[in-house]
């Protein structure tokens, strides 16, 4: 399992994102969350992976940005990333989990996760980085979602082991009210967040993984297990999708 695990983050180390997302959806819930408005802003960016949205937020924005991730591979590639383009001085890579985190009370005006809550779960990320918020301050978090509430058996089966808590938007946004929060906005990302962004990047990328882990019975088995979930997604991609999430801390 550790070899595996090991794998996986070197498959994705190269990648400019580690899950779904784009450039332009990002820039639309900085303009739905008037976040061009208000400044100077303390961000802190949760599960930042190599760091695609943590860049773009530095370069959009007047804020300070505490980028935040378990693994210290993915927050070195941040870390060079954001020196070679002159944006050290407001991103501040820590290596951390994010059930740990070493904040206070009221200290950020906005906390940003893309793909990444499920770790801990939408619910129990939601409630306890609650705290960390400044009153009005805004929580953006995209969770995997459901689009309908019919789906075929075998995606119900797959997510159902995967992650448990996936569920439809009006679910979603119903744990956030139960958390305290004001829902704000909502929408999901389209097809080319998953296709063009993620999926056919990392698929491109398999031959020159395997060739570099001497085709290992392991890497055959990340790159399978890769290829079965984006099967999945081409077949089933009408029933589910990542939501994002806008929420005010009203306390």
């Amino acid at each position: 399992m550790e070899d595996y695990l090991k794998l996986l983050v070197e498959l994705h180390l190269s990648g400019r994102r580690q899950g779904p997302g784009g450039d332009e959806e990002l820039r639309k819930v900085i303009e739905w969350a008037g976040l061009t408005e208000t400044g100077p802003l303390k961000i802190a960016d949760i599960g930042c992976g190599t760091g695609a949205g943590t860049i773009l937020l530095a370069q959009q924005l007047n804020a300070e940005i505490i980028a935040v991730d378990l693994l210290s591979e993915f927050v070195g590639v941040l870390k060079r990333n954001a020196d070679a383009q002159g944006l050290s001085g407001r991103i501040h890579p820590l290596v951390c989990s994010m059930e740990e985190l070493p904040f206070a009370n009221g200290e950020f005006d906005v906390i940003w996760s893309e793909g990444a809550i499920y770790n801990m779960g939408f619910e129990r990320g939601v409630d306890s980085w609650k705290r960390f918020l400044k009153p009005g301050g805004l929580l953006i978090v995209s969770e995997i979602t459901w689009l309908s509430y019919g789906r075929p058996a075998e995606l119900e089966e797959f997510w159902g082991a995967v992650y448990p808590e996936i569920d439809t938007a009006s679910e979603k946004i119903g744990v956030l009210e139960k958390a305290g929060y004001s829902p704000l906005a909502y929408f999901f990302l389209p097809e080319h967040c998953w296709l063009d962004n993620y999926y056919r990047p990392m698929q491109a990328r398999f031959s020159e993984f395997l060739q570099k882990t001497g085709n290992s019975e392991t890497a055959r088995a990340v790159v399978s297990e890769e290829e079965k979930e984006i099967a999945l997604y081409e077949k089933y991609k009408e029933f589910y999708s990542y939501g994002v999430y806008i929420a005010r801390n009203p306390d």
